[in-house]
């Protein structure tokens, strides 16, 4: 509670997140929803407009085609801006990226806005890249930017806003998408279009608050800029503990330059960070979690619930996920990060994936990083989508026992092989892994450090 008082005092840092997360993860969870209900709507409209077109109607298959079409191109832009979206972190910095991230989705609004009024199908495509797109850059540089801003004892609970976000878009897309405000067939060029309202939010707002205080003193070596928004972000003037750590961490990376993800790979010191990341990134959607918000109508129409309360048993089940997310905060602090990820649910435990390369790499990687576990979830979650139903159709209602078996074995590596990142510095964290990336013993059976290694190791 204590914690959680000392969130509230600070208005900034809590005006941040907001601002942060309206123009970020909330549209990956809204943009999910929002276009579930319109489905059959679209597909009508294609079908019409290829006749009009050829004067030949399309095949239901073809239409099936043109829809999975559709829909997959939404996690191939999500795929498309995880590679884009270290760069962008690296040259324009975390805030200018996610202001500029706005772009893709205005384009994406005005495409599917206007496709039923020029009659173009691909139009809608079009438009889903785009916004998968923004919703690629977000998800890197939303949670990199917010635990990058918080203090060391909040930064868990900052940056799992993150997934809090991604509930709140899965909630309100649901809820828009209703047959009584713009899911009526005439209505749905307006939902789709809808996405552009939390993109304006942002541009107005974000603006207002500061940069990344260590992307400013550690990336531009601007001191100065980094006090202010120190300053601005924690209501004191009484910085001298933090900016002490940030300049031992400054000083630890002078002279580097940003790395490639290509050289996390060949780097030995980063072996278990990566090897973290890419369990926890895959597992995110290897679990099955969002395979549930894609076919949610499906599985209740299994279960027996009439056509016509479905889509409100899908909104009281994202509205148990939102207030899941709100609870996963304390949970947080109560068993940390480790523990988190063992006692939490799937969704929950997403947000402690998204700080994890904030904390386990340094300033020069974490780009990088980002882009590695980005790049894994978009396509993870593309192999989920694809497979689910032939998964469904094979196993029946055993169809979640591969993702039990995922959510086992990640487990017991969580419990096994991930140091806790509680309340520790970055650099006290990057000296857990250096023990664990050089970890040898010598005939006395003491710890080397990698100094040491290259000439006294067994």
């Amino acid at each position: 509670m204590n914690k959680l008082q000392r969130l509230l005092q600070n208005k900034i840092l809590i005006l941040t997140i907001c601002a942060a997360g309206i123009g970020g993860t909330f549209q990956y969870g809204y943009n999910i929803s929002i276009i579930n209900a319109p489905a059959s709507y679209i597909q009508t409209f294609m079908n019409t407009t290829w006749l009009e077109r050829t004067g030949v109607p399309l095949e239901s298959n073809v239409i099936l085609l043109l829809w999975s079409f559709t829909v997959s191109a939404y996690p191939l832009g999500g795929l498309t801006g995880a590679v884009v979206a270290g760069p962008m972190a690296i040259m324009l910095g975390r805030k200018m990226s996610l202001l500029l991230n706005n772009v893709f989705v205005i384009i994406a609004a005005a495409l599917s806005g206007f496709s039923r009024m020029a009659k173009s199908f691909e139009m809608i495509m079009l438009s889903r890249f785009f916004t998968g797109m923004n919703a690629g850059v977000s998800m890197n540089i939303q949670p990199m930017y917010l635990a990058e801003s918080a203090p060391k004892k909040l930064r868990g609970a900052v940056a799992l806003t993150s997934a809090s976000f991604t509930a709140l878009g899965l909630v309100l897309g649901q809820v828009v998408g209703l047959r009584e405000l713009l899911g009526r067939e005439e209505s749905w060029p307006f939902l789709l279009a809808s996405n552009v309202v939390p993109a304006l939010i942002q541009l107005t707002a974000l603006p207002w608050f500061p940069e990344s205080p260590r992307y400013l003193l550690i990336d531009r070596g601007d001191k100065e800029s980094c006090i202010s928004a120190l300053q601005k972000l924690r209501g004191t003037s009484d910085l001298s503990a933090e900016l002490e750590e940030m300049l031992a961490e400054q000083a630890a990376v002078k002279g580097q330059r940003a790395k490639n993800p290509w050289e996390l790979f060949q780097n030995p010191s980063l072996r278990w960070q990566l090897v973290s990341i890419v369990v926890l990134s895959s597992a995110m959607q290897l679990c099955g979690n969002d395979s549930m918000y894609s076919y949610a109508a499906y599985v209740f129409q299994e279960a027996g619930i009439p056509q016509d309360k479905i889509p409100y048993v899908v909104i009281e089940h994202d509205y148990r996920l939102c207030w899941s997310e709100a609870a996963a905060a304390g949970g947080l602090h109560l068993h940390g990060r480790m523990g988190h990820c063992l006692h939490g649910r799937s969704e929950p435990a997403a947000g402690v994936t998204g700080v994890l390369p904030t904390e386990v790499f340094d300033q020069m990687s974490r780009p990088a990083a980002y882009m590695i576990c980005g790049s894994l979830l978009w396509f993870n979650l593309f192999l989920v989508g694809t497979a689910f139903p032939f998964i469904v159709k094979s196993l029946a209602h055993f169809c979640y026992i591969p993702f039990l078996v995922v959510c086992v074995c990640t487990a017991l590596y969580v419990g096994f092989f991930l140091p806790e990142t509680k309340g520790k510095s970055f650099l006290e964290i990057s000296e857990e892994f250096k023990k664990r990336n050089f970890k040898t013993k010598t005939r006395a059976g003491f710890y080397k450090g990698p100094e040491e290694i290259k000439t006294t190791t067994l």
